[in-house]
């Protein structure tokens, strides 16, 4: 909860903080606006789909570098197959849908039946998917065109609320993945597995858990909702590039979740906490953005420094922490 409160000082502090670098001592409304504050949304909600992906795998100790590929694969494949090959709708959406699902399968199968670390079997997923699409597309962009509006709505259409401000509908879809993560982590007995298996994967085994059923879960649900994210930012963009798409989107996803109090080490995490953090990450980049004497193309050093300070921060209060517990404990 600290860890919580903390992180949401920080964006708290950020928000005003651009707010009153790009609007008010500039004397123009540039943070402020609909348009920026929608387009802001847009992108936390996008990529706040990967982060509680990502989160669960983290939960378990584990890490899962693939994600920008995965979001690669199915953003690039999903409109190669339904509007270049012009396959039907249900039959390519279902591609884009199992594939992520046995992509996430495998991943565990490798982690748990081949004891394989998860950053080596990720990190060949990485290489391993985007090749895999550039290679069936022969590197050339595949996009919808004036296709498939109604589906694409998903994306990039908005619910409309009150002074011409409207609710980006991917806003929506993301409210509905946390509320279903949050309620699996931590009203179900799967999510206390996740959770064991993270503290002490060994402890977790001799308790009855089947931890290796339970890595496997999680690196379906990541991997899963790393298709659903490269559906909705292909919708959003209208086109994909299979050199680029998803590039690194798997460092903004992990960086989310571990602002947001998942410990890399395992067994700590919310999905509140995650969808600060990427809200975090987003509002800093479009501060690079708006600020006019922030150069943009140091926009990975300022997330970066703001990223180890969290982390800094974050493990010197633990300490500070076990210190005071093992005086009062003395005492």
């Amino acid at each position: 909860m600290k860890r919580i409160l903390g992180i949401s000082v920080l964006l708290l502090v950020v928000f005003l903080g651009t707010w009153l670098l790009s609007d008010v001592l500039t004397g123009r409304q540039s943070f402020l606006t609909g348009f920026n504050q929608e387009n802001l949304l847009r992108r936390t909600a996008l990529f706040g789909i990967l982060g509680i992906g990502v989160a669960f795998v983290i939960i378990t100790g584990g890490i899962d570098l693939s994600l920008g590929s995965v979001v690669c694969l199915v953003g690039v494949g999903f409109p190669w197959m339904a509007v270049q090959l012009d396959w039907p709708l249900w039959v390519a959406l279902a591609v884009v849908l199992v594939v992520p699902v046995l992509i996430g399968y495998v991943h565990g199968l490798l982690v748990t039946k081949l004891s394989l670390q998860p950053f080596i079997v990720t990190l060949c997923g990485l290489l391993i998917y985007r090749g895999i699409t550039r290679g069936f597309t022969g590197d050339q962009v595949a996009g919808f065109g004036n296709e498939l509006k109604g589906l694409r709505w998903l994306a990039n259409g908005e619910v409309p609320l009150f002074g011409g401000f409207g609710l980006p509908v991917p806003l929506i879809i993301l409210a509905i993945v946390a509320v279903l993560a949050s309620i699996f982590l931590n009203k179900t007995i799967y999510g206390r597995y996740l959770l064991a298996l993270g503290n002490n994967e060994e402890a977790a085994r001799f308790s009855g858990i089947d931890t290796d059923k339970m890595k496997i879960l999680a690196y379906v649900i990541c991997s899963s909702l790393a298709g659903l994210g490269g559906l909705l930012f292909v919708m959003d963009t209208n086109s994909a590039q299979p050199v680029d798409f998803g590039n690194i989107y798997e460092l903004y996803a992990i960086a989310a979740a571990v602002l947001g109090g998942c410990s890399l080490r395992g067994g700590s995490g919310t999905i509140i906490g995650v969808l600060i953090g990427t809200a975090l990450l987003q509002l800093l980049k479009n501060m690079t953005i708006l600020v006019d004497w922030i150069p943009q193309n140091i926009e990975f050093a300022v997330i970066g420094s703001v990223i180890l300070a969290g982390v800094i921060g974050d493990e010197v209060a633990k300490k500070v922490a076990a210190q005071r517990k093992l005086k009062a404990s003395a005492s």
